[in-house]
């Protein structure tokens, strides 16, 4: 029974630029580290051949020695490796794929999928029908050859491409590289690899997106995974299994404070997290200051633990209550601000002057 491991979107050479300069470069990696992993599965589940489905690469322009990096991460899987030119590394006339070429960098194992063409692969019981981007983005669908394509009796047909199934994908992100929903069927294939989604989904019964080995942005996708196919023989149903792959974990926590059991919950949930995780944490509602003292602390302790934590706390607003004011023994001039701020009552403008103001008072005591 022949089986595949179907991967995509590696995005080797990716920066990270807006993290922060101590996190990126260990992500950066981790992306890299992904790779091998997958080799070390593809090994130990016997697999007849790895399906990457374009974006192997995240630019035309990553370094010489990224490139060589990638193709010796390949080395823990002896057998046949697919790679397929997706939007982020196009097979232009002059590409980081001629470039790898010209170096020296591919191994015999590693079959570079530049033009569109029925591959045989004969040992391993499939043909591959791939179809690559040779520019960034197209407006027509470049698997419609994939139905006239003939193949050999008794060899599987499994289609590989980058892109975006119609009607499948969220709203306004289908609209370049569009792929036909039901092409597996009119194409007869037993299996078709998508890229460009970077979570795992299941189109149909033998349409799939892997999605990225590697997190790498706080959407809630089921990123983080590889795909393991097995297929009978042709016809058969192909059985998918989804595998994690990841070492990190990306997560957006969007919370309101607005009571103690609020910043408890939330506190909560911080100390939960590991030294695995990357965070967006986004907070809205109000503090007192000893609320906010505590926010503060439980910030700088998750900050210390995570791999990656930013905040946006914008909509989070610092309400002193009379005992946080009182406590900041405030006299002379200062004390007299004080006494006109609160006399305006509901103003929001005062609101948010006493607010500052105790704010810098408490953080000088």
């Amino acid at each position: 029974m022949p089986r595949f491991l179907h991967t995509a979107d590696w995005q080797i050479g990716r920066q990270f630029a807006t993290l922060s300069p101590d996190n990126a470069p260990m992500l950066a990696e981790a992306r890299l580290q992904a790779v091998e992993r997958l080799a070390a599965l593809a090994s130990t589940e016997r697999v007849d051949a790895v399906l990457v489905a374009g974006d192997v690469f995240d630019a035309q322009t990553v370094s010489e020695r990224t490139v060589r990096r990638l193709f010796n991460a390949l080395a823990g899987f002896a057998g046949p490796w697919l790679l397929l030119p997706g939007n982020h590394d196009a097979a232009l006339a002059e590409s980081v794929w001629s470039r790898a070429q010209r170096l020296g960098a591919v191994p015999p194992n590693a079959h570079l999928l530049l033009d569109a063409g029925v591959r045989l692969f004969e040992a391993q019981g499939f043909a591959a029908l791939p179809a690559p981007l040779t520019q960034r983005h197209t407006h027509h669908d470049l698997t419609a050859w994939f139905d006239s394509a003939d193949t050999p009796a008794g060899l599987l047909r499994i289609g590989i491409a980058h892109g975006s199934v119609q009607g499948i994908l969220a709203e306004g992100i289908d609209s370049a590289n569009p792929i036909a929903p039901d092409r597996a069927a009119r194409a007869r294939l037993d299996y078709l690899a998508l890229g460009d989604w970077h979570g795992t989904k299941g189109v149909d019964a033998r349409t799939w997106y892997a999605g990225t080995p590697e997190a790498d942005r706080f959407r809630a996708n089921d990123a983080g995974n590889a795909l393991l196919v097995d297929i009978a023989a042709p016809g058969a149903m192909p059985q998918v299994r989804s595998v994690p792959v990841g070492q990190f974990r990306w997560q957006q926590i969007d919370a309101a404070l607005q009571v103690d059991s609020d910043l408890d919950l939330l506190l909560d949930q911080l100390a939960a997290l590991t030294p695995q995780h990357v965070v967006d944490l986004r907070l809205r509602g109000q503090l007192d200051l000893t609320a906010r003292q505590r926010l503060q602390a439980g910030l700088g302790q998750a900050e210390a633990r995570l791999r990656h934590l930013q905040t946006d706390l914008a909509a989070l607003r610092l309400v002193p209550t009379d005992a946080d004011i009182a406590g900041l023994q405030a006299d002379g001039y200062l004390g007299e601000v004080i006494a006109e701020l609160r006399a305006e009552g509901e103003s929001e403008t005062a609101q948010d002057a006493l607010a500052l103001l105790a704010g810098v008072l408490a953080e000088r005591a």
